[in-house]
C-alpha cells in the first residue's frame, strides 16, 4: 500500500514537472500538472488490481498494445517538435493528450486482440480472493450440523468460508435461547465454527455485510452468495431449491452422504435388527448404520431380533432413501412353493 502511494505521488510530481516545462506556465499550472499526474498514477494502480482477474492472452495483448502506443506517442511528439519547434503551454497540453491517448488505445486494442487470438491456459477468476470454486458460504444449519468440520479435517473441503454477520447473529440468538435444546444446538454451532477457524487449510471470514432491504435470512444468504460468486453450503432443502432457482450453486451435505451410502440392490440379502412396528399392519422397521430406514414386511413378530431380509425395492428421494424388504424365510418359503408347482 505504501509503495502504491509513493508511486501516485511520483506520478503527480512528474505531471507537475511536465507542466512547468511550458514557457508561459505561471500561477497554479503546477497544481494542475500535479493533479493530472496523480490521477494518472491512481488509474495505473487500479489497473494493476484489475490485472489479477485477467487471462494471460489479455495481459500479453495489452502490454504489446501499450508499448506500441507509447512508441507512437514519442514519434508524434518528436515529429511535432521538429516541424513546429515551439514550446508553448498548448503544445505541452497536446503532448499530454497524445501521451495518454495513444497508450490507452494501444492497451484496449491489444487486450481485445489478445483475448481473441491468444488461448488462455488458466481460468479467469471472478473474485479477487480466490477461485469461485473455493469460495463457500456457510448457513446456520450446516454449521450446527457439524459434519462440515469433519469434511474439512479429511481434506475434502478447502478454500475460503464466508460467514455473514447475519448468520453469526442467528447462531448467537439460538445459543441464547431459553429452550435448552436450542441453546445446546447454538453453542455447538459456535464451537464448530471456532474449530473450523483453527484449521490451516480453511480461511474463515466473518463478513460485516448486510442487506437491510431483504428480510429473510435465507434470501440474504442467496443475495450474498451471488454477489461473492460463491457456493452455499447447507442442509436446508428449501434453501437448496430457492438458491438453485436463482442460479446459485449449492453444496448439500445430506446429498453428499446419500451419494456415499453403500449401494443395495433388489434381491440382495442383508441382516438387520427390527427395532419397531411400521405404519402398515404387520410391518417392522429397521435401520442401517448410516440411518437409512428399512421397512420389513410381516416382521412385527420379529421386533427386538436380528433377522435376514431380502431387498425388494429401493426408494430414493431428495429427503433420503428407504429400502423395502421381506423376511428371507418368507421369500424362501414362497420360492419353494412355486418350485413345487
Amino acid at each position: 500500500m505504501v509503495s502504491r502511494a509513493i508511486f501516485i505521488l511520483l506520478s503527480g510530481l512528474a505531471g507537475m514537472v511536465l507542466f512547468l516545462r511550458a514557457e508561459n506556465a505561471t500561477g497554479a499550472f503546477w497544481l494542475y500538472g500535479f493533479g493530472i499526474g496523480a490521477v494518472t498514477g491512481g488509474l495505473i494502480v487500479v489497473g494493476e488490481y484489475a490485472l489479477r482477474t485477467l487471462s494471460f492472452g489479455i495481459i500479453v495483448g495489452a502490454t504489446a498494445g501499450l508499448a506500441v502506443g507509447l512508441l507512437m506517442t514519442g514519434l508524434v511528439e518528436w515529429v511535432g517538435g521538429e516541424i513546429f519547434d515551439v514550446q508553448t503551454f498548448l503544445f505541452h497540453i497536446g503532448g499530454l493528450v497524445f501521451l495518454l491517448g495513444f497508450p490507452y488505445l494501444g492497451l484496449v486494442m491489444g487486450a481485445r486482440f489478445g483475448q481473441e487470438q491468444i488461448p488462455s491456459s488458466q481460468p479467469r477468476s471472478t473474485d479477487l480472493s480466490g477461485s469461485s470454486n473455493s469460495l463457500k458460504v456457510l448457513d446456520t444449519s450446516v454449521i450446527i450440523d457439524g459434519r462440515v468440520a469433519d469434511l474439512c479435517e479429511t481434506g475434502f473441503l478447502e478454500g475460503t468460508f464466508f460467514v455473514p454477520q447475519f448468520i453469526l447473529h442467528e447462531l448467537q440468538h439460538i445459543a441464547d435461547s431459553s429452550d435448552s435444546l436450542k441453546r445446546a444446538r447454538g453453542r455447538r454451532g459456535l464451537d464448530i465454527l471456532n474449530k473450523i477457524q483453527k484449521m490451516a487449510d480453511i480461511d474463515v471470514q466473518v463478513v460485516e455485510e448486510d442487506f437491510p432491504n431483504v428480510k429473510e435470512v435465507d434470501a440474504k444468504l442467496v443475495v450474498f452468495a451471488k454477489k461473492k460468486g460463491a457456493r452455499i453450503m447447507t442442509n436446508d432443502l428449501n434453501l437448496n431449491k430457492v438458491a438453485e432457482l436463482q442460479g446459485v450453486r449449492v453444496l448439500n451435505i445430506n446429498e453428499l452422504c446419500n451419494a456415499l451410502r453403500p449401494v443395495v440392490l433388489p434381491g440382495e440379502t442383508i441382516r438387520v435388527f427390527v427395532l419397531k412396528e411400521g405404519k402398515e399392519a404387520g410391518q417392522g422397521v429397521a435401520y442401517l448404520d448410516d440411518g437409512t430406514m428399512i421397512v420389513v414386511d410381516n416382521a412385527r413378530r420379529c421386533i427386538g431380533r436380528n433377522v435376514d431380509v431380502v431387498v425388494t425395492s429401493v426408494l430414493q428421494t431428495t429427503a433420503g432413501r428407504m429400502i423395502f424388504t421381506r423376511l428371507k424365510e418368507d421369500a424362501e418359503r414362497e420360492e419353494l412353493q412355486v418350485a413345487r408347482g
